[in-house]
């Protein structure tokens, strides 16, 4: 009896699982890549939102320039008011250092109400003992004579005028007239007429007008207290002690001799800049080197505040005016990319409808608006540097321009447009893909 085969099973339902080899890594990598366009996985990579960016700024050169205007004249103001407000800042501090003060003045510290003890105040031709101080340009005496002097003119070009008044009389030393910067017509008094006492004077420029005394090279004679005196000289400007102006000047010697000074009342030095401190303390012993504590130095005090004030305003200023002009250049941005919006609903629409995610539609236009801020911003710090230098070149001041605002120029552009296309962008990834459908048909 043959015997049959044994009778294999019927296969069952269950499915089979056959086995493939694993993926090599390009096979994974394409798996991951392969699809790009929403519609097929719903994923738009970064990259490819920021080709089509370019692609769209690219294809439309003169929109996104007219659009990155507002953004490019923005930031060169802003540059260029960092960069001018610098520049300008070191000529303001150049300009206070030329203000700085180099006057130092000595007066005698009585000990009591009535003046100094005897043997004690100002010396006699101090300012020789001055000179020798490292850091002193000039010194002179100076005293006021009291009460005023009555002067009466006796021009010589005018024989049948003369004019009477009460005129300041002060009693300076030859190094006086460079301490104050004395700038005049005719010739100043010399250490020749103070060690001679001679009789001779220069008139302020009110004190001359009011004395009808026009040319001090004709020897016009003036008489104080019935002393006739020879103007020699008339003061038509000062730096300093501007009193001398409306008053009579007269060598320190004729003083002694013939007006009854008995000591000077004050002596002013003249210093380089930033000696002033340093030639103050020194001043009293050189002059007293037998009772320093006898004279007092004082110092103009530096105006440090007003310099910091003037510069304070005046960088506010620049910089509300440059914020003002970035943020109509966000607004610019901002409208121009709401206008886009509006033009491409339909498009829009559509990629949402093929899987476009809101979050793609909300990247590109932010991507959009900030890549046209920052190319606006870009141009703008170019111009705003090359518009710093021109001005200052023009203005004779020194340019200057921190590193650090050649790139907040960028960065506020790249800011002020990603802040410029929040709006717009959030109410592109608002938009429903039929509703857009519908409008566009």
């Amino acid at each position: 009896m043959t015997r049959l085969p044994a009778r294999r099973p019927a296969p069952t339902s269950r499915p089979t699982h056959s086995w493939r080899p694993p993926a090599s890594w390009g096979e994974r990598r394409r798996r991951r890549h392969k699809n790009t366009h929403p519609g097929e996985d719903g994923h738009v990579s970064a990259s490819d939102t920021a080709r089509e960016v370019l692609t769209d700024l690219t294809a439309r050169p003169l929109r996104s320039l007219l659009t990155a205007l507002g953004t490019l004249v923005g930031v060169a103001v802003l540059v260029g008011t960092l960069g001018l407000a610098a520049s300008l800042d070191s000529q303001i501090s150049s300009r206070f250092d030329d203000l700085a003060p180099r006057d130092v003045s000595v007066t005698t510290q009585a000990a009591d109400k009535r003046g100094p003890l005897p043997g004690e105040g100002l010396p006699w031709h101090g300012e020789v003992k001055v000179l020798r101080i490292d850091g002193v340009v000039a010194a002179g005496d100076i005293t006021e004579l009291k009460p005023e002097r009555e002067v009466r003119g006796s021009p010589v070009h005018e024989p049948g005028e003369s004019a009477s008044e009460a005129v300041a009389t002060f009693a300076v030393s030859p190094g006086l007239f460079e301490a104050v910067g004395a700038q005049g017509r005719g010739v100043f008094p010399s250490s020749f007429h103070d060690d001679r006492g001679e009789a001779v004077a220069v008139l302020g420029r009110e004190a001359a007008q009011r004395l009808h005394v026009t040319d001090p090279t004709r020897g016009p004679v003036v008489f104080v207290e019935g002393l006739p005196v020879v103007v020699i000289g008339i003061i038509d400007s000062v730096d300093r002690e501007s009193a001398l102006l409306s008053s009579l000047v007269v060598p320190e010697g004729f003083a002694r001799r013939r007006l009854g000074l008995t000591t000077p009342d004050k002596m002013l030095v003249l210093t380089r800049a930033g000696a002033a401190a340093s030639v103050s303390e020194q001043v009293a012993v050189a002059l007293r080197p037998d009772a320093p504590q006898s004279l007092k130095a004082q110092v103009a005090p530096a105006p440090e505040g007003t310099r910091a004030a003037v510069s304070s305003d005046t960088q506010g200023l620049l910089l509300a005016l440059a914020g003002v002009s970035l943020v109509v250049g966000g607004v610019g941005i901002a409208n121009v990319t709401l206008v886009a919006v509006l033009q491409r609903t339909t498009e829009i629409g559509l990629r949402r409808a093929i899987g476009a995610r809101r979050r793609d539609i909300l990247a590109y236009f932010l991507l959009n608006s900030t890549l046209v801020g920052l190319f606006g911003a870009v141009l703008g710090t170019c111009l705003g540097a090359l518009l710093t230098v021109v001005v200052a070149e023009i203005q004779g001041w020194p340019p200057t321009l921190d590193r650090w605002v050649l790139a907040a120029g960028p960065a506020a552009g790249g800011a002020i447009g990603l802040l410029a296309g929040i709006y717009p962008s959030l109410r592109a990834a608002r938009i429903e893909p039929i509703d857009a459908l519908r409008s566009g048909e």
